[in-house]
């Protein structure tokens, strides 16, 4: 039975939302599975990702091959890598402290650029608050500044029919 990481498409239209699974090549897209393996969310931004690599690495090692998107996914949250540094153990190229050893330090470092990217987004949706705010300030002092020219003539209108009313008095 050969096996299949994919995944399967759950949510809305237009908001998608999908489960990695493992599941038998031979069903379909959103059918039977055998287990899932974690999430994805592709409507935030960051996407949001929930994976038990662990659980992918032990598919992977028994011969499940990842679809393209499944594959990026994998590599994104390190269960390839996690995979490749099994195969090393297994022949001993190295030893299972230094696999972890590894690991951890790949694990920070991603860390630190997906903290990165969020900071970045965060930074550039303030950036575009401030801009907007400051578009609307503008606006609201021409609308004010508008509102006192119009206003003024008026005033000017009344003086002069509340002198004439007076003079015919």
């Amino acid at each position: 039975m050969p096996v299949k990481i994919r995944l399967q498409r759950h949510g809305k239209k237009g908001k998608p939302f999908y489960w990695i699974v493992a599941a038998d090549a031979r069903s379909k897209r959103d059918g039977r599975f055998l287990e899932k393996l974690g999430t994805y969310n592709p409507n935030v931004n960051p996407a949001s990702i929930d994976l038990d690599v662990d659980g992918a690495v032990k598919w992977l090692q028994n011969g499940a091959q990842p679809s393209d998107t499944a594959r990026a996914i994998l590599s994104y949250k390190g269960a390839l890598l996690k995979n490749h540094l099994a195969g090393g153990v297994r022949k001993g190229a190295i030893t299972e402290e230094q696999a972890a050893e590894k690991f951890a330090a790949w694990l920070s470092e991603k860390d630190g650029s997906v903290t990165a990217k969020k900071d970045e987004v965060a930074k550039a949706e303030a950036a575009a608050k401030a801009k907007a705010l400051e578009a609307e300030k503008e606006v609201n002092a021409k609308r004010e500044a508008e509102a006192k020219a119009a206003a003024a003539p008026e005033a000017a209108t009344e003086e002069v029919t509340t002198e004439a009313s007076n003079e015919e008095e």
